[in-house]
């Protein structure tokens, strides 16, 4: 940061940091990327972003910086906000369109209704059906308390390990690296591992809920 840098590629509570410290000053930034802009400008990070944005933009003038704005989900809400940070003649871009098929051509959907009591054993089954003995699986539950629940039930015959927000980052990306190599099969995991995880050859995926 001293020798001065092009691209800054950072989480915005650790830019927030940077410039409260006096170590970064964004006066003479020209493009400003937000990713999965529907989380950025929703949970928590909302106030830290309109903070660091606040250091770079001025209320109609022509010099503020380039605004591009990236997410799979896109909700009313998103663009409203997104305005604040646009220029008037903002252009939008949907790679989807209107096409009806939004999921790949490849993958199979599934809903299976079962008993919570019951959930632990079916999980196991449909992971033995489905994935077989070296295949890899990630189920998502709603909290961390139900991860790790399941994570220990003797009922899951394959080996599974827990990833949610509990759990240290240095631990996350062990057990992440467990996952990848093949050291056991099964994540069950909280929505921290929805986004931005680039894991090759998930055999299945189950949703313990439909998700919201």
């Amino acid at each position: 940061l001293k020798s001065g840098i092009d691209i800054l590629v950072g989480t915005p509570g650790r830019i927030k940091d940077h410039i409260e410290n006096s170590k970064l000053q964004l006066s003479s930034v020209k493009h400003v990327v937000l990713d999965e802009v529907d989380h950025m400008l929703d949970m928590g990070f909302a106030e830290q972003v309109e903070e660091i944005l606040g250091s770079s933009y001025k209320k109609g003038s022509e010099s503020n910086p380039q605004t591009l704005l990236f997410s799979a989900t896109c909700p009313r809400w998103v663009y409203d906000v997104a305005k604040k940070y646009m220029r008037e003649e903002y252009e939008q871009i949907d790679l989807i369109g209107k096409k009806t098929q939004r999921t790949a051509t490849t993958v199979e959907h599934l809903a299976l209704q079962c008993r919570s009591s019951q959930r632990a054993g079916v999980l196991g089954d449909i992971i033995q059906v489905y994935s077989g003995s070296c295949g890899r699986t990630i189920v998502f539950c709603e909290t961390k308390k139900e991860a790790n629940e399941l994570a220990m039930n003797a009922s899951l015959k394959q080996d599974a390990q827990s990833l949610h927000g509990d759990i240290p980052q240095k631990q996350r990306e062990i057990t992440l690296k467990g996952f990848r190599n093949g050291v056991f099969e099964v994540l069950i995991a909280t929505n921290v591992a929805a986004r931005g995880l680039d894991i090759p050859e998930v055999d299945l995926v189950i949703q313990c809920s439909p998700p919201k």
